[in-house]
């Protein structure tokens, strides 16, 4: 028997589990829904993994719930009693649908989907078919304010370098210098953007952005390989700002010849590795997270709407976990100030979760295997432990421990990060997990774009118009050469224009795309700029190509989004699919087929 969503049978399931909730959630609110389970459960079954299939894109079928067999006779043989051909029984059903989600005051998932806090979708995801639901602490579950966090993880590293010597005066922290999805070279003090391809298309010595033809230069022979790890490091987080910014202000200062510490001569990848040890040193040494522990209200912003997906997604049967890199008083400091104030009924942040790891070692985490212990006491102190129980608190261990303890595997498994390779790449390459990234940067890109409209249709406009001047001048110029060769042109018409009309038109075309072409250039220097003077878009390498950054998230994230709350407009049980992917031919053979029939 084909399997039934819950979303497809009642769409009023969205008004028990995935409705917007005041933080001050009544007990009786919590009963009511009890109940309201309670009272559907007898009507049908839920697929188990046991009895799964595959569906028509490749999904499994766990999860979905099924009308109970005796409950069938109802809708006639078989559910016949709808009548009809489904193309018409499925017209009608969707329109009652979308009245019902209107009456009712709640907003389909694609409402969402069309604004900055969507989920957007690369490859094809039922929520229904996962079991459990890992989640990354810092930047995921807690979102910093990046110029309180990283301003002062600056501070210490700047100051850590003053001590061994390096000159730091003068200097300040500069959030605007990077984003995210940026490579530093470290052989050349360089900082670059690149295309899907891995081509430099935009690139900065220090704080000195580079001509297009010194980019040319540069690196017009090569192209980033991320897995040449000695020479490229890729700005996969937020918590790689503070590093890019003091790495970039350090290669001016090492160009002007002020860096003259006592280890002797230093080239731009030592002072990187100089730069990430006095970085570095600030995390381990903890003042950092001390001075943050004490007043988590200057470095954190908090998320009411968060608590509220976990409680859905908890309460839809999803296991839940806590993977952090994160000590565990520092996570249960952060977790505390975050999550404890927004969940009803007297419930802690722990209480969401089935299983928390604190100092996982991620990306080796997903990797290996490492000692496990438990965390038995709230001071931190620890045991050894070798298996997983649910609702403990651990320090260590790996993902195949979480596996075996959960029962499931694989693709039951959706991890949630903001790390690029550490949260997404890793647990996706090794363990087949389902990924999802989270990009807070996504809101203000959105609404970059969207400003940026006007600018970009002009700039399109123009393109197209010298494109069209183009083709002509290119006909012509073979039209002269065939002339010169004592050949006839391409048409008759081509062939009859005398010599004066035909260098003429050639001549005047030339200077026109000549003139086009100095219009074009500043405004493509322009484009993306309402979301970064120097960089552009996060998502964009041009005006038509992807980020390097782009390619990995397509690459390794099943879903991304801006923030996990965002969650709360869709439901636990969402099919989230992937939209169509165009290729270059596409539109050609679109137009071939809209003119045969015409």
């Amino acid at each position: 028997m084909a399997s039934i969503s819950a979303a497809t049978l009642f769409p009023n399931f969205r008004s028990l589990s995935g409705r917007r909730r005041s933080p001050m959630l009544s007990s009786r609110c919590a009963l009511d829904e009890k109940v309201a389970v309670a009272v559907g459960a007898e009507k049908f079954k839920l697929t188990t993994s046991g009895k799964c299939e595959v569906d028509y894109l490749g999904e499994s079928t766990r999860g979905d719930l099924n009308v109970n067999p005796d409950y069938l006779e109802s809708f006639g043989d078989n559910g016949h009693v709808f009548g009809g051909a489904i193309e018409e029984v499925a017209r009608v059903e969707a329109e009652e649908a979308e009245k019902l989600l209107i009456q009712l005051g709640l907003s389909g998932p694609y409402s969402a989907l069309h604004s900055p806090r969507g989920i957007f979708c690369t490859r094809t995801l039922s929520l229904r078919s996962i079991s459990a639901i890992g989640y990354d602490m810092d930047y995921t579950l807690i979102h910093y304010n990046v110029m309180a966090w990283e301003g002062r993880a600056y501070d210490y590293c700047m100051e850590n370098l003053r001590n061994m010597g390096f000159p730091v005066d003068g200097l300040s922290f500069d959030p605007n210098l990077v984003i995210r999805g940026l490579v530093i070279d470290k052989e050349k003090g360089n900082l670059v953007k690149a295309d899907r391809f891995g081509y430099v298309k935009r690139a900065m010595h220090g704080t000195t952005m580079l001509s297009n033809r010194a980019v040319s230069e540069i690196y017009g022979r090569e192209l980033v390989d991320l897995r040449k790890e000695n020479r490229w490091e890729f700005l996969n987080t937020f918590f790689s700002v503070s590093e890019a910014v003091a790495y970039m202000q350090m290669v001016d200062r090492l160009d002007a010849g002020d860096v003259t510490i006592g280890v002797g001569p230093i080239d731009y990848k030592g002072l990187y590795k100089a730069v990430g040890k006095a970085l570095f040193r600030a995390h381990v040494e903890g003042q950092l997270k001390n001075e943050i522990m004490s007043k988590p209200e200057l470095f954190v912003e908090p998320d009411p709407d968060l608590p509220l997906v976990l409680l859905d997604q908890k309460e839809a049967g999803k296991k839940l976990l806590l993977i952090t890199n994160s000590d565990y008083l520092y996570t249960d400091k952060m977790m505390q100030h975050s999550f404890n104030r927004f969940l009803p009924n007297d419930m802690g942040w722990r209480d969401l979760f089935d299983i928390v790891i604190t100092s996982a070692r991620k990306p080796e985490f997903f990797q290996m295997s490492h000692p496990m212990y438990e965390i038995v006491t709230n001071a931190g102190l620890m045991r050894p432990s070798f298996k997983i129980k649910m609702g403990g608190l651990y320090s260590g261990g790996s993902a195949q421990m979480v596996e075996n303890s959960l029962g499931v595997h694989g693709d039951e498994i959706l991890y949630v990060g903001d790390h690029i390779y550490t949260d997404v790449s890793q647990s996706k390459v090794h363990l087949r997990w389902r990924t999802a990234l989270v990009c807070r940067e996504l809101e203000v890109e959105y609404d970059a774009l969207i400003r940026s409209r006007g600018h970009r249709s002009e700039l399109i406009e123009l393109i197209n118009q010298k494109e069209v001047l183009g083709d002509l001048f290119n006909q012509l110029r073979l039209a002269l050469q065939r002339r010169n060769n004592f050949r006839p042109a391409q048409t008759f018409a081509a062939t009859q224009m005398d010599d004066q009309e035909l260098t003429e038109k050639m001549q005047k075309l030339l200077i026109v795309m000549q003139r086009i072409d100095q219009a074009i250039s500043p405004l493509m220097e322009r484009d993306g700029e309402l979301f970064n003077e120097r960089w552009g878009y996060l998502s964009r390498a041009s005006l038509w190509d992807k980020s390097h950054l782009m390619r990995q998230i397509e690459k390794y994230a099943d879903i991304y989004t801006s923030r996990v709350s965002n969650f709360l407009h869709y439901t636990p049980f969402m099919y989230f699919h992937s939209p169509e992917q165009t290729l270059a031919h596409d539109s050609y053979s679109f137009y071939c087929t809209q003119s045969s029939e015409n």
